[in-house]
């Protein structure tokens, strides 16, 4: 049994009254009907949450704090129940950073809401304005830093590909990201949607989508960064609906991006670790913790496949306690956190600390 459970709750747009460029959330979420109370009373009781580490509501989509009061509170009421009973242990929500403010928060801590996750897309002022956010960076800021000050914990979600975006902008994003201190990261490569003001600017010729090989890249730098900051990455690319499918026009879709995106970043960490010791051997046992196992020989093996081809190393891997290697009975442990961190100052991402 999962010992985390997330129970989400998808808000159809009706709390937004932006119009951002890129957005059609019937598409994206695959609903247009109301939620009700009794909806999310329902839901949660179709789980078995008794035997769970954590038990979480999240309620996603449609800029949550900008719907009616009284609709807030029939969704946020039954949640609430459920968190007095001890059944659920968290409830999350996600909105826009202008759509916060002091009443605001204190509404949200009367029915003990615990996770606020930001829509910030990109902090850089040009790709706001060109994707129609309707607010500047320095609303992020506020909301982050009154968000913290409340006692709640924050999420951003950032995307990467917008009008106007580069992956500069991105790597300033993330920075700023850990800047306001976010304890969660979304990352969502841009897709254009059918009827989306985007779709008509990448059939006019003025936008242009990233591909997926330019996507990974960027993911994968972006991942590395958060990691070595110790902030949590809890979703790449957008869940893959029928709806979503149905209304996909271009973009960097792939179902796998984030595991593509992670058997780079373990290919980085692997051929630094190679390089430094030397080794001449090319027949080599790699051992890897339970939750990279899936990176190390990469997706579809395209790790163990590179390593061959381009270095002329048979590779094998198994799972252990820590990452390392294998050699003639002696275990070399790899760390990870050193050669991501080196790969950061050779990108100019990180600074090294000074001796």
């Amino acid at each position: 049994m999962k010992k985390h459970l997330i129970i989400p709750f998808f808000i159809p747009h009706m709390g937004c009254k932006n119009a951002c460029v890129f957005c059609n959330q019937n598409s994206i979420t695959g609903l247009s009907n109301r939620l009700s109370g009794k909806d999310v009373e329902e839901a949660i009781k179709s789980y078995k949450l008794t035997g769970r580490d954590m038990v979480e509501v999240a309620f996603f989509g449609g800029s949550f704090t900008g719907i009616d009061e009284s609709y807030q509170r029939e969704l946020l009421g039954v949640a609430k129940k459920y968190k007095e009973k001890g059944l659920i242990h968290k409830i999350r929500l996600s909105t826009r950073p202008d759509y916060i403010n002091r009443v605001i928060l204190n509404f949200l801590k009367d029915f003990s809401v615990d996770i606020i996750e930001l829509g910030a897309q990109s902090m850089d002022q040009d790709v706001l304005m060109l994707s129609k956010r309707g607010h500047i960076g320095d609303d992020v800021r506020e909301a982050s830093k009154l968000i913290h000050e409340e006692g709640f914990e924050l999420g951003l979600q950032m995307m990467v590909g917008l009008p106007g975006d580069s992956y500069d902008k991105d790597i300033k994003t993330a920075k700023n990201f850990v800047d306001l201190k976010a304890k969660y990261v979304r990352i969502y490569p841009s897709l254009v949607i059918k009827d989306t003001e985007m779709e008509r600017m990448y059939k006019s010729g003025e936008y242009k989508p990233l591909e997926v090989d330019e996507t990974v890249k960027i993911l994968k730098d972006l991942l590395m960064y958060f990691e070595y900051k110790g902030i949590d990455v809890i979703r790449v690319g957008l869940q893959t609906t029928d709806s979503l499918m149905e209304g996909l026009v271009a973009g960097p879709y792939h179902p796998s991006i984030r595991e593509i995106s992670e058997s780079l970043i373990f290919r980085e960490v692997l051929e630094g670790f190679l390089r430094d010791k030397r080794i001449g051997e090319r027949k080599l046992l790699i051992s890897i913790i339970r939750s990279q196992i899936a990176s190390g020989s990469g997706y579809k093996k395209m790790n163990k496949v590179y390593f061959k081809e381009d270095h002329d190393l048979d590779l094998s891997f198994q799972e252990g306690d820590r990452n390392g290697l294998w050699l003639k009975g002696i275990f070399y442990e790899i760390n990870r956190e050193e050669y991501i961190k080196d790969y950061l100052v050779k990108k100019g991402i990180e600074v090294k600390d000074e001796a």
